[in-house]
C-alpha cells in the first residue's frame, strides 16, 4: 500500500468539547499536509473547518447525535440536513441505543432509511454508529441484518466515547454478517499502526482516530 491510499484510510478525529478554533485549524491543516479523508468534527465546527479546508479535497465528517444517540429521530434528521447544508462531505450518526434494548427494530430500521435516504439525497456517504460496548452479540447482528436491507455506505464499531472502542472481534463479527458493498469502520482507541493493519486485515476500510498523524508517521519511518 503507498502512502496515498494508506492516508486516506484515516477519518482525522477532534471531537473533543473543548476543541476551540485554534484547534480545528490546527487539525484541518495537518488533514491537508497527510492528505487525510476527512477530518470528524462536532457540527458547530463545520463552517470553522470549512474555512481552512477552503480548496482542499478534504472532507468534513459530521457528527450526528453524538456521543449518546438519545435524540429524537426529528432532531437527527435536522441535524443530519443541517450539517450537510453547512459543509459535511460525510455523516457519522449513533443510532438510539435504548431502542435496540427494547428490541423496537422497526424504529432502528426507520431511523436508519430516513438518515441514509437524506445522505443519498445529497450524495454524501453514510456511517452508521452502533456504539458495540453496549450491545450484546445477538443486536450486534441484528444491526446488521437492518443495515443488509437499508445499505448504509459504512456501519462503524463506536464512537470512541462510549465505554469501549473498536475490537478486532467486533469488526469480524460485523464484517461477517454485512453484505460486502456496506464498508466498516473501526473507531475508538486505535493508535498505533500495528493496530491499524489489524482492524484492515478483520475487514475493515475505514479508520477513525486522534492519533492520525502518529500512525502515518509510523507509515512513513518504515517506507524509509
Amino acid at each position: 500500500m503507498n502512502i496515498d491510499n494508506f492516508s486516506k484510510l484515516f477519518d482525522h478525529t477532534l471531537l473533543k468539547p473543548y476543541a476551540d478554533e485554534e484547534s480545528i485549524k490546527a487539525l484541518c491543516n495537518e488533514a491537508i499536509k497527510y492528505n487525510f479523508k476527512t477530518v470528524a468534527i462536532n457540527n458547530s465546527n463545520i463552517e470553522k473547518a470549512k474555512k481552512y479546508l477552503y480548496n482542499s479535497e478534504i472532507l468534513i465528517d459530521a457528527a450526528v447525535s453524538f456521543p449518546l444517540g438519545q435524540c429524537t429521530l426529528q432532531t437527527k434528521l435536522f441535524e443530519t440536513k443541517d450539517a450537510i447544508n453547512k459543509g459535511a462531505g460525510e455523516v457519522d450518526y449513533v443510532i438510539n441505543i435504548a431502542e435496540v434494548k427494547n428490541r423496537n427494530y422497526d424504529y432502528i430500521k426507520n431511523e436508519m432509511e430516513s438518515i441514509v435516504d437524506i445522505c443519498r439525497n445529497y450524495e454524501v456517504t453514510s456511517k452508521v454508529i452502533f456504539e458495540n460496548c453496549y450491545l450484546n452479540e445477538t443486536e450486534k447482528i441484528k444491526l446488521c441484518e437492518i443495515a443488509n436491507k437499508v445499505k448504509p455506505d459504512f456501519i462503524k464499531t463506536s464512537t470512541g466515547f462510549g465505554s469501549g472502542g473498536a475490537t478486532i472481534e467486533d469488526v469480524i463479527l460485523m464484517r461477517n454478517n454485512t453484505e460486502k458493498d456496506i464498508k466498516i469502520k473501526a473507531a475508538g482507541g486505535i493508535r498505533s499502526l500495528d493496530m491499524v493493519y489489524k482492524f484492515l486485515k478483520a475487514g475493515a476500510e475505514r479508520i477513525g482516530t486522534s492519533n492520525s498523524v502518529k500512525i502515518i508517521s509510523e507509515f512513513n519511518s518504515l517506507k524509509d
